[in-house]
């Protein structure tokens, strides 16, 4: 992948955080860009737009998941490497945050299909236009080819934060905002490699996929939204 993509997939990822920085501060605001902060049981962070009305979206668009690394991570991570090999490059960076990318966006469309939502790539009147992204990303054991066997031991596979926004497909209007932090399969000292990473951040989007699912049904049965 060429310098030209990674820098798109770090603006995009660099938009997202910019949006999240508020809920992410040590005392998130009562409101936010027109939203209200409300209480939350899947996620740690719901603002809901006052008056807004869930009950007529039958299907939704997924926009393509925004992907962005923890800020210096990647310095932070080469620093502690014994060798240049064993260091992540920017090729590296955005192969990840590529693959990240299809991943998580595949994994949310599965869950919204599951849940009775088609998915469809037409704006109309009944159909929600959920945007998603992963901030501030942290992986223990990056994707990395390194020679000979390089074991990385820990107790979590790394961090990240998802945002998701719920839109009116047609107007482009800001129904909705969710923000939950988490820190990867934090169980137990293992090790920790590119397979374990892949299915400990996919486990960790899986539920978050299916939390904002059930997140919506609720909505429909609490809209319109109270002020």
């Amino acid at each position: 992948m060429d310098r030209r993509r990674f820098t798109t997939l770090a603006l995009g990822g660099l938009v997202f955080t910019a949006v999240a920085r508020p809920a992410l501060a040590a005392k998130p605001p009562a409101e936010w860009d027109g939203l209200v902060k409300v209480k939350a049981k899947r996620f740690e962070l719901v603002y809901l737009r006052p008056g807004a009305d869930f009950r007529g979206y039958a299907k939704v668009i997924i926009d393509p998941t925004e992907i962005a690394f923890e800020k210096n991570w990647q310095r932070d991570f080469n620093r502690d490497q014994r060798s240049p090999s064993m260091e992540i490059t920017d090729r590296d960076i955005a192969r990840i945050a590529e693959e990240g990318r299809k991943g998580a966006t595949k994994i949310l469309e599965k869950a919204y299909t599951d849940g009775g939502y088609p998915v469809v790539t037409e704006a109309a009147s009944d159909v929600l236009r959920v945007r998603t992204a992963l901030i501030d990303i942290t992986v223990t054991a990056p994707d990395i080819d390194t020679p000979g066997i390089v074991r990385s031991y820990s107790r979590d596979a790394g961090g990240a934060t998802l945002v998701v926004e719920a839109r009116d497909s047609l107007t482009g209007s800001l129904l909705g905002r969710a923000v939950d932090s988490r820190t990867i399969d934090d169980f137990s000292m293992e090790w920790r490699n590119r397979v374990s990473n892949r299915q400990d951040f996919g486990r960790q989007v899986e539920t978050w996929a299916k939390n904002s699912v059930k997140g919506l049904n609720e909505l429909k049965s609490l809209s319109p939204i109270a002020g």
